[in-house]
């Protein structure tokens, strides 16, 4: 059944917030606590349909997880102590469980077939299959390249790898198959892309090293585990604080948020936009967090070059939107990897943008966004993807009039709350 909403306009956005648990992290801390030997606590996992596909794929390979109070708690069987699941493992349309996942099992002493739904399907794993080729693995995906994945788990050798896309999931399927090689496994980048993984492999005992555009890890006997604190998410954190932006007179305090570097990008953006950020009660861990207070503010055009997009990824969507109320014009070059998400977020956002009277074009490889002074109501589309919804819904929150979107049950792919959390603020 669809679930469509109706999105009234707000004057400003106002009050206090803690957002869920960032979703990078909650992936990769289920993962590297269950191959980890003992108990692993982790609080403010995030619960959403990505990670609950993770935390049963780990059920299925037989790791006991309960959840309880608030925590997520794993009893960590050591990294060859996984079993061969007794059916393929189905992520849904998870792409960063499938990566890393495929880096696991390359380490393991089975079989595994790794398959996925909807958008998934169409995503490309080549860029995964052919380092863990090279690694030793035998692993094929379907033809082109696509979903499922079949593995046979065995002997690791350790390779120097250049990445030809930065890709925090592709680094990351490397750097964990690299846990079982005997020796060092180096990955490079052109474009620095987040460093969740090398952060929770230090922290759960890794040997890691980054040398610039380089990280290594070299092969491990066992991890240990450690309790996880994991911080709100910035992509989630993201549509809030473009919402707070837009609204004239709002006043948003977001508590708790991760700032890893690799993530800041977005905050960055929005500060060269003009927007006015505050960073509050900095707190230095081996992920740090802060707090995050965003006032309505009037905002420019930018340009934002290539080098910069593996730090906004996820964010573009909620930057389009500003833009396209900003004074002037954006341009954001090289951001074609939006095309391989959920949906092409690309299409996706121009045609929400345009229906709502915006004007956002695409120009070879640069998408190119003029300010408008006002959007319209319309009738939107959520193209089935999380993210393409919550911008959409900040869009229309700036409109002058009532919108409807279809769909939005697809947020729960990484904020079941967000609506109810967006009630909570609107006014």
């Amino acid at each position: 059944m669809t679930k469509e909403k109706e999105i009234m306009p707000v004057d400003k956005i106002i009050g206090e917030i803690i957002l869920p648990g960032d979703k990078s992290i909650s992936h990769r801390a289920v993962i590297l606590a269950s191959i980890a030997k003992g108990r692993t606590r982790i609080k403010n996992s995030l619960d959403c349909d990505d990670c609950r596909n993770t935390i049963r794929a780990f059920r299925d390979m037989d790791i006991r997880i309960d959840e309880a109070e608030g925590e997520v708690i794993i009893e960590g069987r050591g990294l060859k102590g996984l079993k061969q699941p007794p059916h393929p493992i189905n992520v849904g349309e998870s792409g960063t469980s499938m990566r890393l996942l495929a880096g696991v099992i390359s380490g393991q002493d089975f079989s595994a077939t790794l398959e996925g739904s909807g958008g998934l399907n169409k995503r490309p794993m080549k860029r995964i299959t052919e380092p863990l080729s090279m690694m030793g693995v035998d692993i094929k995906a379907s033809d082109g390249g696509f979903p499922p994945i079949v593995i046979n788990g065995g002997r690791i050798k350790p390779i120097t790898y250049k990445l030809p896309v930065a890709s925090a999931q592709v680094k990351s399927a490397i750097l964990l198959a690299g846990l079982y090689a005997d020796g060092i496994t180096c990955v490079e980048e052109n474009i620095r892309s987040r460093d969740h993984t090398e952060r929770a492999l230090e922290y759960f005992g890794a040997r890691v090293t980054v040398d610039g555009s380089k990280v290594s890890v070299r092969g491990i006997k066992e991890l240990s585990a450690r309790s996880v604190d994991v911080p709100g998410d910035m992509s989630s954190a993201a549509f809030f604080i473009a919402a707070a932006t837009l609204a004239k007179g709002s006043k948003l305090k977001i508590n708790g948020v991760g700032i890893n570097p690799t993530r800041f990008g977005f905050i960055n953006v929005l500060l060269r936009m003009g927007a006015d950020i505050e960073v509050l009660n900095k707190v230095d861990g081996f992920e740090p967090m802060a707090d995050i207070v965003v006032l309505g503010s009037r905002t420019r055009g930018i340009v934002i070059e290539r080098h910069m997009i593996p730090g906004l990824i996820d964010e573009l969507p909620a930057i389009f939107v500003v833009a396209a109320l900003s004074k002037g014009k954006t341009i954001i070059r090289g951001a074609e990897e939006l095309r391989v998400k959920e949906t092409d977020r690309i299409l996706s956002m121009q045609t929400n943008l345009k229906a709502l009277g915006a004007r956002m074009d695409i120009l070879g490889d640069d998408i190119v966004i003029e300010g408008v002074s006002a959007l319209k109501g319309a009738a939107l589309k959520s193209f089935g993807d999380h993210r393409t919804c919550m911008a959409s819904v900040v869009a229309a929150l700036a409109a002058g009039s009532a919108s409807v979107i279809d769909e939005t049950e697809c947020v729960n792919k990484s904020f079941p709350e967000f609506f109810r959390a967006l009630e909570n603020i609107a006014s």
